[in-house]
């Protein structure tokens, strides 16, 4: 007899977890569906290409119609000198072979923008404005008020060879499939507001913040794309995020206001520095990964919006996310 409860009681829990799951998808998939019907109309100008087509006498139209991208101080012999460059004239062609047609982004893109009028409804989609930058990795994506900058030579591949002398762990965000995270990243910045104090905690959450929108507003995306990590690294992460944490707590870095935590564990870095044997297998930025872990976590427990959820403090949402990783 007690068996056959036991296995009724079971056979109930296991329909409900069913049940929940079948809700959970069925609302986020009547917001998707909401989402498609946002009409967002991508006006995208290939500058890149438009200089890459140009000839000397062009540079004063070019002038007139990309201003912004022609600084005042610099006169006309310098972007004719540039149009005959060599290693110039390279990276056009490659960016050209590797972005052909730009139509995939095109749709990527305007999806990315749906999910954001969605979620921030008096959001102005800017125009994209696609051109090359010397691979400066470090600006590869502008966004204003009215314009999104493209560097589409900064995402020829990893193994480009106009890449052979910046290090791996950059390397590895330089290829096209990161091109929407990064604008995903780009507006984030814009809408998640600064930590309002100075420790660790405060920092990891804001991060977690960041990331969990880029869950929002780039769905399709995969996690490590998200995170800008190559997959092996997120599988690393994945699997040790028990062991991250706990050498956080044991550490009492959460409350911790040491700013050298930020250059261990928050900025871009080949690894992440415990000071332990498995430094070198780690990802960098991994104090990124855990908030963004508790940033789920609180969402998960929570019935916030995405709108409540960015304004609140770092300990609030750290106190009612129940985080807890698995072992």
């Amino acid at each position: 007899m007690y068996q056959k409860i036991l296995r009724a009681v079971k056979g109930i829990f296991m329909i409900l977890l069913i049940s929940l799951a079948f809700y959970g998808c069925n609302d986020t998939d009547k917001v998707e569906e909401e989402i498609a019907k946002i009409q967002v109309e991508l006006d995208v100008d290939r500058f890149d290409r438009a200089f890459a087509q140009a000839k000397p006498l062009d540079i004063p139209l070019l002038k007139k119609a990309y201003p912004y991208l022609f600084p005042a101080q610099y006169n006309d012999s310098i972007w004719v000198a540039k149009l005959q460059d060599t290693l110039q004239v390279e990276l056009l062609n490659e960016v050209n072979d590797e972005f052909k047609d730009f139509e995939n982004e095109r749709d990527e893109l305007e999806n990315f923008f749906r999910h954001v009028k969605y979620y921030f409804p008096q959001f102005n989609v800017p125009k994209v404005v696609t051109l090359t930058s010397d691979v400066q990795y470090e600006n590869r994506i502008i966004m204003t008020d009215s314009l999104l900058l493209i560097g589409l030579d900064n995402y020829l591949g990893k193994d480009h060879n106009f890449y052979r002398d910046i290090q791996n762990y950059i390397k590895t965000g330089l290829s096209k499939e990161y091109l929407v995270s990064d604008v995903a990243s780009a507006f984030a910045k814009q809408v998640v507001p600064k930590p309002s104090d100075r420790t660790f905690l405060a920092r990891i959450v804001y991060y977690g913040k960041e990331l969990y929108l880029k869950d929002m507003l780039i769905p399709k995306s995969e996690d490590y794309e998200r995170i800008g990590y190559s997959k092996e690294k997120m599988t690393w992460a994945n699997a040790n995020e028990e062991s991250i944490w706990r050498n956080f707590i044991e550490n009492e870095y959460l409350y911790s206001t040491d700013n050298k935590l930020s250059r261990r564990f928050l900025d871009p870095a080949p690894f992440s520095k415990f000071g332990l044997e498995l430094d070198n297998e780690s990802p960098g930025r991994i104090g990124r990964y855990i908030g963004w872990q508790i940033v789920r976590s609180f969402m998960n427990n929570n019935s916030v919006s995405l709108q409540q959820m960015l304004s609140l403090p770092a300990d609030e949402i750290f106190k009612k996310s129940n985080y807890k990783p698995a072992k």
